[in-house]
């Protein structure tokens, strides 16, 4: 029934916090772990005397390779403990990125962490969390972190 679990990560010890209840799952269900970040990079501007083929300006570079690297060591942690996994990085809006990227994947349940913000600051902030719940077709685990 279940193959693949999708885990956003954003790079925060909150994100983390879902890690070791996707670890029990994926344990349990012998299904393979896909870990997620987004980059949420600022839309470009288009300038008509510049090429769209120009490089990326070079801190974005070092940026993805920041993302790239703390994905690569996460999954590589899943793999030391005997777990199948695997590690994808997009960019785009981040529950629009979540909700393609377990449809292109083929994931059969999404787990992630929440903020649990509540009042003015889910109003200001919205959440993602909130997002991929109402508007998922697969199952979505949510777990807030101790302390929050």
């Amino acid at each position: 029934m279940y193959q693949r679990i999708l885990v956003p990560l954003d790079g925060s010890t909150l994100s983390e916090a879902v890690l070791p209840h996707a670890e029990k799952l994926a344990r349990a269900l012998n299904v393979e772990i896909v870990l997620l970040h987004v980059d949420v990079s600022p839309a470009p501007t288009f300038d008509p005397h510049e090429s769209p083929l120009e490089p990326q300006p070079e801190e974005v570079k070092i940026m993805h390779a920041d993302e790239k690297h703390y994905l690569k060591t996460m999954c590589s942690k899943l793999e030391s403990e005997g777990l199948r996994a695997t590690y994808l990085l997009r960019d785009g809006m981040v529950a629009d990125t979540i909700l393609e990227t377990a449809e292109i994947e083929q994931a059969d349940l999404i787990a992630m962490s929440t903020h649990g913000r509540t009042g003015m600051l889910r109003l200001l902030l919205g959440s993602v969390a909130e997002q991929v719940v109402h508007r998922s077709k697969i199952p979505v685990v949510l777990i807030r972190p101790i302390g929050e």
